[in-house]
């Protein structure tokens, strides 16, 4: 049930008794999790097991009832709102199913916005870092256009590159692959990989797909008593 960090170097995210609850139901409890910079971990489960609601919790977005959670070292749960949005935005990248970028913004804009908020103010830096994450994820070319411009597949490589473009420690993809076609989801998962093993950020993967599993270092499922291997 306990995952254990592939080496002895301290891990980049350790997940300790982790549980959940609404009300009276358990969502899941006694969740361990032990993750390295530069590793893929796919995370499948059941449909209403609580994989959301894990990402959620190992984010800050929302408190889990018992155990912990640490990132590069800090303890999330002890973290007032604040301080968790500053972790949020220095260590963290989200990969969502829905691509969640805003409508009236280029795709240059879209990308850059993490940089913004993390108080960079010259505009010639961030110019260069976006280009340079765009040229990454093949979208070099579209900086300019809107997202109702892009097919699906491209508003999630658009939303890889914003979760990358601030170099996070720790990438966290919701269903990335849902709402695309097997060649689109698959070109999009070997670029999510990928770039998160070339800048040494761990990459969490919850996913329904086999495909997405298969490109992990390790598959884990959740169950409502825990993490086992998958």
């Amino acid at each position: 049930m306990t995952t254990i960090a592939p080496t002895t170097q301290a891990p980049l995210l350790r997940i300790t008794g982790l549980g959940k609850r609404y009300g009276d139901t358990s969502v899941f409890h006694n969740v361990h999790l032990a993750m390295q910079r530069g590793e893929v971990v796919a995370l499948v489960g059941e449909s209403g097991v609580g994989k959301s609601t894990l990402l959620n919790c190992i984010a800050g977005l929302d408190r889990a009832d018992t155990g912990t959670v640490e990132i590069t070292g800090r303890d999330v749960g002890r973290l007032g709102e604040r301080d968790a949005a500053l972790l949020r935005r220095a260590s963290l990248g989200f990969v969502f199913q829905a691509f969640h970028v805003l409508p009236h913004l280029s795709v240059a804009d879209n990308v850059g916005l993490p940089l913004m908020l993390q108080g960079w103010r010259d505009r010639g830096e961030i110019a260069a870092r976006v280009q340079g994450v765009l040229a990454e994820v093949g979208l070099q070319s579209l900086g300019a256009r809107r997202p109702r411009e892009l097919s699906g597949g491209q508003l999630q490589r658009v939303a890889i590159a914003r979760a990358l473009v601030h170099r996070p420690a720790l990438l966290l993809a919701d269903e990335p692959t849902g709402n695309l076609d097997p060649d689109t989801a698959q070109r999009v998962l070997d670029l999510l990989c990928t770039q998160a093993r070339q800048h040494g950020a761990g990459c969490l993967i919850v996913t329904h797909s086999h495909a997405a599993a298969a490109q992990a270092d390790r598959t884990l499922r959740l169950r409502a008593h825990g993490v086992e291997a998958g």
